[in-house]
């Protein structure tokens, strides 16, 4: 697999971009706004094809540019189901600076589905608590785990915003916890860890049930 990735728009969204190389056929995940230019560069010079764009949940900052790449690719946007009206309808907590165009996902993320690119699979993981939607992708040939909001490098996502359920987030980072400490994790915001790295504050949630604080 060969992997891109850029920090995009204002609050600071990992954006990536993963590809098949016997194929060249890729996807991307959580195309931020303003991704577009970056994002259409990057496969012109390398001679990929863009065929999935994947939402890890429906905030504005991880779906803003879903429009206009589905647009420049022809390439299907998909998201778990109960994200669906956050794409179609953005209604942002916290309005950006910008204009957040509707998108019309046309792909369902189910819980243990996989998302296929060439021969490559990611297996969905549906880890809620931060919205209702929130899924993780996990990549098991390569090690990796792209964590959307739900865990971060010590820490997780926000629960105080509509449809963020802190009980839920808790049972999901447990699951988490649950995966090898070899994993690397790739979360929406902030740097990359390993499972093993969050490992003991996991390992808290895990035995208690509920958020370290």
């Amino acid at each position: 697999m060969e992997r891109l990735h850029a920090v995009i728009g204002p609050l600071a969204t990992n954006v990536h971009v993963l590809a098949d190389a016997p194929s060249r056929e890729a996807i991307a995940i959580d195309t931020a706004i303003p991704c577009l230019d970056w994002l259409a560069g990057a496969l012109a010079d390398r001679g990929w094809t863009l065929k999935l764009i994947v939402s890890t949940h429906g905030h504005w900052d991880h779906v803003g540019d879903n429009a206009a790449v589905a647009r420049h690719t022809g390439a299907d946007i998909a998201v778990h189901p109960a994200d669906r009206h956050m794409l179609e309808a953005p209604s942002p907590v916290f309005p950006p600076p910008f204009e957040i165009p509707p998108s019309v996902p046309a792909v369902e993320l189910a819980e243990g589905g996989d998302v296929r690119f060439g021969s490559l699979r990611l297996r969905v993981l549906h880890t809620p608590g931060h919205t209702p939607g929130s899924v993780s992708l996990l990549d098991e040939d390569e090690g990796v785990l792209y964590s959307g909001d739900t865990l971060f490098a010590q820490g997780w996502g926000r629960t105080d915003l509509p449809g963020g359920d802190p009980g839920l987030i808790a049972a999901s980072l447990a699951r988490l916890a649950g995966l090898d400490d070899r994993l690397v994790v790739h979360p929406g915001h902030g740097a990359s860890t390993t499972i093993g790295d969050e490992r003991p504050w996991l390992d808290d949630v895990r035995r208690t049930g509920r958020l370290p604080f």
